[in-house]
């Protein structure tokens, strides 16, 4: 039996792709096909799809010309799967001539023509999602850089009183932004986020916003409410929940490795930004940081906690530069500790009956954590790529949900109304 081996992202699959799968079977008895997963996409520097990872497997089996279909996940898996899986013939588009030919130690390799005319990059270019960013805080200039990597998405419009350089479109006022784009990334201070976000999805416009969404629970409710009576998208914008590492540690943990969740402990603090922090007064420790840290703790806890206390430090030039809270449910707790100008190590600890998981600082961005047992030789040691800090991911979901006009997947609503209460609350002791 001769087998024949081909790769591809299969995106918004067209005839070019069928074409390809049908030249590399007619090569040989028996055809393998990996589809690239998004993660490794993100290794070679631009995310190029719009459907996930299980629909682009699908679409590949439903051809029915591939025998066998998996998916592609780390730099090298080519060699792993010639040899493992015996392949005679390693097939691809001629627009990599020559980019394989390293392969031909292990098996002959052929470069296909490739459908002239067709491509997923051109109907990916088709119906491009205009999205205009409204606020002053940093994090707007790393959105945009890294929306460049992201088909389907052009983010070139502000309206901002900082000076954003690398932005092309710069309005006056957010009515004309509104008004010449599709969605808005809103990154404004967190007391005016409600109403800004409402002001947008009013006008019919899909929304990204930093969070928390709204400083009250009611609030948050009323923003969902509006978004989907009206068909829209708002998505909460905690860039941790977006990365693959933290997505595959709360499916590690969800899965009963440690044992039941006890304990969870968390810090998250910078000195970044500080100095313009004290001059626009635009976010504290906990309006800044306290979504984020919250996260993991509602994702494997739940919303239920019985009590929440939380205590607070002031600085000499800004209100709230460290705070301190702790979430008591009926049989585990959580401590979160969020600093601004203020430093610590930014590490997360989540403690179970059998083992525990370590995140090591900054736990919010890092592509490696380890689970820890009583016994050291049973540790192990889990390592993805973090490109982006999940930025470009959240990207990329925000383009499918609007295409495919569902909700968020990554943050469920529950836990976006579950973090404007607790801000609620803060805003009330304060």
């Amino acid at each position: 039996m001769t087998k024949v081996i081909t790769y591809g992202t299969f995106d918004l699959l067209h005839k070019g792709h069928i074409n390809i799968l049908k030249r590399a079977k007619a090569l040989g008895d028996y055809l393998l096909v990996g589809v690239t997963t998004e993660n490794f996409d993100v290794t070679r520097g631009k995310i190029n799809v719009q459907q996930s990872l299980m629909e682009r497997i699908e679409a590949v089996k439903q051809t029915g010309i591939a025998d066998e279909v998996f998916p592609e996940e780390y730099v090298g898996q080519k060699i792993d799967d010639i040899k493992r899986h015996g392949v005679s013939i390693f097939a691809v588009g001629s627009d990599w001539e020559g980019h394989f030919d390293y392969l031909k130690e292990y098996c002959k390799v052929v470069y296909l023509p490739r459908t002239e005319g067709v491509s997923s990059t051109q109907k990916r270019s088709e119906h491009t999602l205009k999205i205009g960013a409204i606020g002053e805080d940093p994090v707007i200039s790393k959105l945009k850089k890294l929306s460049k990597s992201v088909n389907g998405i052009e983010m070139n419009a502000i309206f901002s009183k900082r000076n954003f350089a690398e932005f092309n479109d710069k309005y006056n006022n957010f009515e004309q932004l509104l008004a010449g784009n599709d969605a808005v990334y809103v990154a404004v201070q967190p007391e005016k986020r409600y109403e800004t976000v409402k002001k947008a999805l009013l006008q019919g416009k899909h929304v990204i916003c930093e969070s928390p969404v709204a400083c009250n629970k009611k609030q948050a409710q009323e923003l969902f409410n509006i978004a989907k009576e009206k068909g829209l998208v708002l998505f909460d914008s905690i860039k941790t929940a977006y990365s693959t590492a933290f997505a595959r540690l709360i499916l590690l943990i969800k899965s009963g490795v440690i044992g039941e969740v006890k304990s969870i402990d968390i810090t998250c603090t910078s000195l970044e930004n500080y100095e313009w922090l004290k001059e626009t007064k635009y976010y504290s420790s906990f309006t800044g940081w306290g979504a984020v840290a919250l996260l993991p703790v509602f994702k494997l806890l739940g919303i239920d906690y019985e009590n929440c206390y939380i205590n607070t430090v002031d600085g000499e030039d800004l209100e709230d530069i460290f705070t301190k809270l702790t979430l008591v449910y009926d049989n585990a707790l959580a401590t979160v500790n969020v600093g601004v100008g203020v430093k610590s190590e930014g590490d997360m600890r989540i403690s179970g009956t059998k083992g525990y998981v370590y995140v090591p600082a900054p736990w919010w961005k890092n592509g490696y954590f380890e689970i820890r047992y009583e016994d050291a030789k049973d540790n192990k040691p889990y390592f993805y790529e973090n490109e982006g800090e999940g930025l470009q991911t959240e990207l990329v979901h925000f383009l499918r949900c609007v295409n495919d006009k569902k909700q968020n997947f990554y943050i469920e609503q529950e836990i976006t109304e579950a973090v404007s209460a607790i801000m609620e609350q803060f805003k009330c002791k304060r």
